[in-house]
């Protein structure tokens, strides 16, 4: 693999990990919008990571959500699990920026804490192998 692809991947998922840390400093001061928006983005960086590795960008959001469903969701690489709460942190990502009067409350958001770090431990191992 090209050194400057390595590097690539190595500093995204650098990001997801400290987006990450973000994510739970805002759940920490119950700013469940913001927390949510964090582990959405964590989580969006694993798979741009994993994406490089694979030679596939894309300059959107819905395009990466795309390749990540097509090349590792369906040919299980990934598991649907994973998969799922991609789509979801997607969606209610989108929902939160860009829909008025939408609040998300601790027990929409507080289980997905979990959840996405088991994600991007997954997709983060995948990227680096």
């Amino acid at each position: 693999m090209e050194k400057n692809i390595k590097a690539l991947i190595k500093y995204r998922i650098e990001r997801a990990n400290e987006t990450f840390e973000e994510a739970l400093l805002m759940g920490r001061e119950e700013h469940w919008n913001a927390c949510l928006n964090r582990l959405y983005y964590a989580c969006f960086y694993a798979v741009t990571a994993l994406l490089a590795k694979h030679g596939l960008s894309s300059s959107k959001h819905s395009g990466v959500k795309s390749f990540f469903n097509q090349n590792f969701i369906k040919t299980g690489k990934i598991s649907r699990k994973h998969g799922s709460l991609y789509n979801h942190l997607y969606e209610n990502r989108q929902e939160g920026d860009y829909v008025d009067f939408v609040v998300f409350e601790v027990g929409t958001v507080e289980p997905l804490i979990q959840q996405s770090k088991d994600f991007i431990e997954t997709v983060s191992r995948q990227a680096e192998e």
